[in-house]
């Protein structure tokens, strides 16, 4: 095969690995999109920029207008299939007839062969070009049932044969041997395929650095020089004083950010964190490799000291691993979205964007979704669907080889088999777009010049994903919306409001004794990270003295670790029940911290840079390669091992030896930067649970008030005899609250009662000062927005109580009541006076 094109209706999601594909088979990628019945092909470089606009556009504005095609029709080729002489004649004006072809199409349709015959017709009329091209919905002529069930599941529907919507199973990639047969008469037209795939050669560049500029103060001229004041400037404030470990660490950090081009990077995530903090948005102290860097601790972007708990930069970034770096941040789940529209005003709405996912078809789903679409009975899709082993990323194959009466079932149920085989078919492919949780892309200009975006929830996504933006050298951040860090800001807030105290949270202290009780005692219901038993149990046996002990627990605490003995080693050693050993006496200052086992995957490269002489940066490629189990590349990694061991007077038995251990346990090993950075949010909120339960509590519900956690929250809180008590008219809100040692229910929790209702309630009441009683209420509220049966609700939970406790009378005296309340407010808004005022 020569060249293959992919179009698709109005996007061009798959272009990007499409073309990455087709260039590693050799085979040359035509990237094209179908819009409004016409298809148009990339021809170069501008052509496919034009595209990306044309499509972009397109998904914002509903429709392609000759206008814009006029603007942006440079660099593609038109083909059209349509028999409407006055558009026709209108892309001849603005394609010219060299990048016009009408194309005729032969599926085994009637209909088709009677189009053909008028744009051939058509074609001689206005000296166009004629190409033949097939619609390719499939690969194989035998996948036409596979591809109308999967429409079937798209629609929703039933399959049967009698409702095939293709009418033909010509839909299939054809040879040219049979696109040369079904158009004999044509030859002329199935040679222009090949003479418009040599036209089109698209070259896209990967290797570029897409990183907006950042607006600096008028007194400086760069990015770099703006980038050391802030840091110099926060050195004291961070560490009291400034002395050589300090300035070494920082410098060496500034120099390679610099010389990696990524100053602006840095900066751009500092401000908008520095609003986030400045509007009193809570933000998470760190997460992944970026807290191992000075220049974030200095610039406010993590809390965690990357000198004092020994982690590498090199983690993070490095010369050898020229990728872009990756800073991801947690901040409240309800707030995160203010600090993106901080962002798209900054940089601009069409600079900034969300990113697209793809929800695809996975082993469990597929089954259920044919299941469904085959007419199977429920109750026999679970049936099948429990079978599959509860794998991370299991496949059907997977799971037939594992999983006995799956198996079985296949082999002697015909009407299994034959739902088996169709689901394996549809399996990993995309089910529906979606939008990522997390992901937002921030352009130095406007994005359809990189990538088509499209609009939704009227907010705009990107058609390529996460990882075809890395690859354009897109700045991809995550901006993660974390519920505990939502039920963190609502517990700060209330024990200011009930205790008067204003928690500073990074002034937490790291040795609480009443954290480490908690955590000892296993009392970790509500701990971020710390729910499961596995881990109380875990933790009760390690027994945590501060802070500190929580980074290699949270380390341990994964599938690894847990199935390989390293855990119950690790705890025998700290507790002096198992002798601490070291092969090599320059391992104890790298593993005396962990007892002598090897955790963190700085560790592994600590060991590396110290025996064998490697740099930081080649030893993560190394530590990567073993994580990664590439074979190829460890096999020369091994070969430097062992030589730069020699070098340093290490016998060849020995450098093996460490070398098979650091193979054994580098798998294992974590990545100390985030397990330190997540473990001091597990000390805050351990702290808080231990120093103020009961506002701590009474957030945690309010965050995971739409999650089954809440549940086990309202468990918590009548264990340790927190009375929940009823909500109050006159002073509760949409939240918990806490009233003295009771956790207040708040409106939101009332079943009928939205969010327009409360918005409405409290508003009322802020306004106009408390209800007096209930027939105050229904005078007052908004009855187009407060429903009946919202009052309803109220009344039954209580939240009148404290105005008329008798809530049967009322309940039943309601209709009359809310009339009443009604009549009022029309009587007020037309000037009559009754008894009542």
């Amino acid at each position: 095969m020569k060249a293959i094109a992919i179009t698709d209706r109005n996007n061009v999601y798959g272009a990007i690995n499409f073309y990455k594909a087709a260039k590693r088979y050799k085979i040359k990628p035509i990237i094209g999109c179908e819009i409004d019945r016409l298809v148009l092909l990339a021809e170069n470089i501008q052509g496919y920029q034009n595209l990306l606009k044309i499509v972009s556009l397109s998904n914002i504005n509903y429709k392609i207008d000759k206008k814009i095609l006029r603007k942006y029709h440079e660099g593609l080729i038109l083909l059209f299939g349509d028999t409407d002489e006055e558009m026709i004649k209108n892309y001849i004006a603005i394609f010219g007839r060299e990048n016009f072809f009408l194309e005729i199409q032969d599926h085994g349709l009637d209909e088709e062969k009677i189009i053909s015959k008028k744009l051939i017709k058509l074609s001689k009329i206005y000296n166009i070009d004629l190409v033949v091209t097939n619609n390719v919905n499939y690969i194989n002529r035998e996948d036409s049932r596979s591809q109308e069930i999967l429409k079937c599941i798209q629609t929703n529907e039933i399959f049967s044969y009698n409702r095939m919507n293709f009418k033909s199973d010509e839909y299939y990639l054809k040879s040219p041997d049979e696109m040369r047969k079904i158009f004999a008469d044509y030859q002329i037209a199935a040679d222009n395929t090949i003479k418009i795939a040599d036209r089109c050669n698209v070259e896209i560049d990967f290797g570029k650095i897409l990183i907006p500029k950042f607006k600096l103060p008028s007194q400086y001229n760069n990015a770099a020089d703006y980038l050391k004041i802030l840091c110099k400037n926060e050195i004291v404030n961070r560490y009291g004083v400034e002395n050589e470990e300090i300035n070494n660490r920082l410098n060496y950090e500034l120099n390679l950010i610099h010389e990696m081009n990524f100053d602006d990077y840095f900066l751009i995530v500092a401000d908008f964190v520095a609003y986030a903090k400045t509007q009193k948005i809570i933000v998470g102290p760190g997460r992944g490799s970026a807290a191992g860097s000075i220049v974030a601790y200095l610039l406010g972007i993590t809390e965690i000291d990357p000198l004092k708990y020994n982690l590498l930069f090199e983690r993070f970034l490095n010369p050898e691993r020229v990728t872009m770096p990756d800073i991801d941040i947690d901040f409240c789940y309800i707030r995160r979205g203010e600090v993106i529209n901080y962002v798209k005003k900054l940089y601009g709405n069409y600079n900034v964007a969300q990113i697209i996912t793809f929800g695809t078809l996975a082993a469990k789903a597929v089954i259920r979704d044919v299941g469904r679409v085959l007419n199977f009975p429920l109750d026999e899709i679970n049936k099948i669907t429990k079978m599959i082993p509860n794998e991370s990323k299991i496949t059907i194959d997977k799971a037939l080889e594992l999983s006995k009466p799956l198996n079985d079932l296949y082999k002697n149920n015909l009407r299994v088999k034959n739902l088996i085989d169709i689901a394996r078919e549809l399996e990993g492919l995309p089910r529906h777009v979606s939008t990522h949780a997390a992901g937002v892309v921030i352009s130095p200009e406007p994005l359809p010049n990189f990538v088509p975006i499209q609009l939704s929830d009227e907010n705009l996504i990107t058609q390529y994903d996460k990882d075809a933006i890395e690859e354009l050298g897109l700045l991809k951040m995550d901006f993660l919306g974390l519920k505990t860090l939502t039920a963190i800001s609502y517990a700060v807030k209330m024990i200011e409001k009930s205790r008067g105290k204003l928690i500073d949270l990074s002034k937490i202290p790291p040795d609480d004794p009443k954290t480490a009780k908690l955590l000892s005692d296993g009392k970790t219901c509500a701990v971020f990270q710390m729910e499961s038993s596995g881990i109380t149990k875990i933790t009760r046996e390690l027994q945590i003295k501060c802070f500190e002990d929580l980074i290699p627990l949270l380390a341990l605490y994964r599938p690894g670790p847990l199935g390989s003995g390293m855990v119950e080693d690790f705890i025998d050693r700290k507790h002096g029940k198992r002798k601490i050993s070291y092969l090599h006496p320059k391992l104890k200052s790298i593993l005396k911290e962990t007892f002598g086992v090897i955790v963190y995957q700085e560790q592994v490269m600590r060991i590396v840079q110290t025996l064998a002489g490697f740099t930081l940066g080649q030893a993560d490629i190394l530590r990567r390669a073993i994580s990664k189990k590439k074979s190829e590349i460890l096999i020369d990694q091994k070969n430097n091992f062992i030589n730069g061991c020699l070098k340093n007077d290490i016998e060849k038995n020995l450098a093996e030896k460490i070398f098979d251990l650091l193979l054994k346990f580098a798998g294992y090993g974590f990545n100390k930067s985030h397990s330190a950075a997540y473990a001091m949010l597990t000390w805050r909120t351990a702290y808080l649970k231990a120093n103020y339960p009961v506002e701590f509590i009474a957030g945690m519900m309010n965050a995971f008030i739409d999650t089954e956690k809440y549940f086990d929250y309202v468990e918590f809180a009548k264990r340790a005899k927190i009375k929940i008590i009823e909500p109050d008219i006159n002073s509760s809100c949409a939240e918990f609250s806490v009233h003295g040692k009771n956790i207040c229910l708040g409106f939101s929790a009332i079943k009928n009662l939205g969010e327009k209702m409360i918005e409405n309630i409290v508003e009322v009441r802020d306004s106009g000062g408390e209800f007096k009683s209930v027939f105050d209420f229904v005078c007052r509220v908004d009855h187009k927005v407060v429903s009946k049966k919202a009052i309803e609700s109220l009344i039954k939970s209580g939240a009148f109580d404290r105005l008329d406790n008798r809530r049967r009378e009322l309940t039943s005296e309601l209709d009359s009541l809310v009339a009443a309340g009604i009549k009022n407010q029309n009587d007020q808004a037309s000037g009559q006076i009754n008894l009542f005022n």
